[in-house]
C-alpha cells in the first residue's frame, strides 16, 4: 500500500532515482549535498533579543508548528501538547497550557482565540488571554497546517483534502467542501487566508479554491499547473503553502508546477510561471519571492512574470518559505541560519545562526524576526527594516 504522504528527502531521491542520471554514485552524493555558504559582505548585525522553549521536540516529523503573531504577543505550540503565550517585545511568559495531544498543526491567533490542531484531528480552542480551554472538535484527519480565525468562523484544512467552516464561538461545522486527494501527496498542507467574504486554500491536486466564508459555496476553482509524467512521483503537483494576498491579486506556486498571479476575485489567470516549489512565496508592490523546492530563491516580475533575479547560492539547503521586511526578502534553512537579501537584487544583506534547523517561515513584527527551530526554540532577533 503507498503512503498518503511523503517527506521531500524520499522524493528527491526517488525522482532522481527517476532521471536516470549516469553520474557515478559518489559524484550523485557530491552533488546532492547543500551548498555550503559563502563569506558575504554584511551590511547590519541581527541581534538575538530573547528566546523561549515550547517543550520536547520531534525535529523528524515534518510538522505544520510555526509562532503566530497577534498584537504584541507571541503564541507557540509544541508537538507534545504544549501551547503558550510570550510577550512579543521581552520573550516573558505569560501563560502555558499542557494539552496532552500531538500537536502538528497551529496556532492560529487571532479574534480573542488561539486554535491548535493534532494528528489524529482534534482542533482546540484556547482564549488568548489566559489560554483558557473554549472548546474542541474532531475532524477525523491529521492537521498540518494552522487554522485562519475570523470573528465569526475559524477554517481548517485537512490533510484528506477538506476545508471546514467552524464556529468560532462553539466549533460547530457550519460548512464543510472538500478536493479530491491523489493517492501519492507530499507531507504538507496548505493554510487558508481570507479576504473579504472568500477563503483561498490550495489542495494536494494542484488546485487553488475560493469558497465564500458564509456558505462555503465554491466561488471558482484554479489549477496552478497540470500534473506530468508516468510515474505518481512525477505526477506529484501539490500546494503545500498558504496563498499570497497582495491588493485585487492573489498569488499561489505548486510543486512541479507553477507559480501564478491571478484576480483575487474571480480567479482569472493574469499571468503563468513554470517554477517549483512546496515552500511558498511572499509578494510585494513589485515582486513575487519563491523558494524554489532546489532551494533557490528567485524573484519574478509582479506585472508579467518574467524572472528578474535567481539566488543559487542556497541550494538544496531546504529553506523556508519566504517573508518580507521592508526592502528586504527573508529566509531561513537546515542549519537554522537566517539570510537577508536585497529585493531589488537578491544579494545577501546579512546573516544570522539560530539554535537549530528552521523549517517554518519566519514571522516578522517590524524590526523583530520571530522563528521556530525544530527543535522547539521560539527565537526573536532584531534587524533594522528601510
Amino acid at each position: 500500500m503507498i503512503r498518503r504522504n511523503v517527506t521531500l528527502a524520499v522524493v528527491a531521491a526517488a525522482l532522481a532515482a527517476l532521471v536516470g542520471c549516469s553520474h557515478t554514485a559518489a559524484k550523485q552524493k557530491k552533488t546532492d549535498k547543500p551548498l555550503p555558504l559563502e563569506k558575504i559582505s554584511a551590511q547590519f548585525q541581527p541581534v538575538r533579543v530573547w528566546s523561549a522553549a515550547v517543550g520536547k521536540p520531534e525535529p523528524k516529523l515534518r510538522l505544520g508548528l510555526a509562532p503566530a503573531i497577534d498584537g504584541n504577543r507571541v503564541y507557540a505550540a509544541g508537538p507534545h501538547g504544549d501551547v503558550l503565550a510570550l510577550d512579543l517585545a521581552t520573550g516573558r511568559h505569560l501563560w502555558q497550557k499542557q494539552l496532552k495531544l500531538a500537536l502538528s498543526g497551529g496556532p492560529g491567533a487571532g479574534n480573542g482565540l488561539v486554535l491548535v490542531c493534532s494528528s489524529g484531528g482534534t482542533v482546540v480552542a484556547l482564549a488568548a488571554s489566559d489560554g483558557a480551554e473554549r472548546w474542541r472538535v474532531d475532524l477525523n484527519s491529521e492537521l498540518l497546517s494552522a487554522p485562519v480565525i475570523t470573528p465569526e468562523l475559524a477554517v481548517v484544512r485537512t490533510v484528506d483534502g477538506k476545508l471546514y467552516g467552524l464556529e468560532t464561538a462553539s466549533g460547530k461545522t457550519r460548512w464543510v467542501t472538500d478536493q479530491q486527494v491523489p493517492r501519492l501527496t507530499l507531507r504538507g498542507t496548505s493554510r487558508p487566508v481570507v479576504a473579504g467574504d472568500l477563503v483561498f486554500a490550495g489542495f494536494d491536486n494542484g488546485r487553488l479554491m475560493a469558497v465564500t466564508l458564509s456558505g462555503g459555496t465554491t466561488a471558482w476553482d484554479v489549477a496552478v499547473g497540470q500534473p506530468r509524467g508516468s510515474s505518481e512521483l512525477q505526477r506529484l503537483i501539490d500546494i503545500d503553502s498558504p496563498a499570497a494576498l497582495d491588493g485585487d491579486d492573489i498569488f499561489a506556486v505548486a510543486f512541479q508546477g507553477h507559480a501564478v498571479r491571478l484576480a483575487r476575485d474571480s480567479g482569472r489567470e493574469i499571468w503563468s510561471h513554470e517554477i517549483s516549489s512546496y515552500r511558498g512565496l511572499a509578494a510585494d508592490a513589485l515582486g513575487v519571492y519563491v523558494s524554489t523546492a532546489d532551494g533557490d530563491v528567485v524573484r519574478l516580475d509582479r506585472a508579467s512574470g518574467a524572472e528578474r533575479w535567481r539566488q543559487k547560492e542556497l541550494e538544496r539547503r531546504s529553506l523556508t518559505a519566504p517573508v518580507l521586511q521592508g526592502s528586504r526578502v527573508l529566509v531561513a534553512d537546515y542549519q537554522g541560519v537566517i539570510h537577508w537579501l536585497k529585493a531589488d537584487d537578491g544579494s545577501f544583506v546579512a546573516r544570522s545562526k539560530g539554535g537549530a534547523r528552521i523549517s517554518a517561515a519566519p514571522q516578522v513584527a517590524g524590526d523583530l524576526v520571530i522563528v521556530q527551530t525544530d527543535k522547539g526554540a521560539i527565537e526573536a532577533w532584531r534587524a533594522p527594516v528601510n
